[in-house]
């Protein structure tokens, strides 16, 4: 991902991990690429099957990609899901965090597809 997306002003942020992952500088575990995404494996699994989706545009977070992108957001769940049946499982845990209260410590929209073992509530 280079420059500006043309459709909604969201740029990449030449520091920003999942920026670089996007744009192949940052190698990773590729589990799958869109026009919207890529998925990628955690490097810390939380789950035996724990995959980020996040999207090729720079949001600090899913709410805020669905403002500035509807299309991006709405592509980036079909993909968690399309990840998580390719994946063999029908029962996953979807996962978006939102500030660093809240766990996020990469500040770029993405999801967290976790699946593989029984998943309790509340979550921690």
């Amino acid at each position: 991902m280079s420059g500006t997306d043309s459709t909604n002003g969201l740029e990449a942020v030449p520091d920003c991990l999942f920026c670089k992952i996007v744009a192949g500088d940052v190698p990773a575990e590729i589990v799958s690429t869109t026009d919207h995404t890529v998925a990628f494996r955690d490097i810390n699994p939380q789950a035996p099957t724990h995959v980020l989706v996040i999207p090729r545009l720079h949001a600090p977070d899913a709410a805020s990609l669905a403002l500035a992108s509807p299309e991006a957001a709405v592509a980036l769940l079909v993909e968690t899901r399309r990840i998580a049946m390719a994946e063999g499982h029908d029962s996953y845990r979807l996962v978006f965090n939102t500030g660093e209260g809240a766990g996020q410590t990469v500040f770029h929209a993405h999801g967290h597809v976790l699946a593989g073992r029984d998943l309790t509530w509340p979550p921690g």
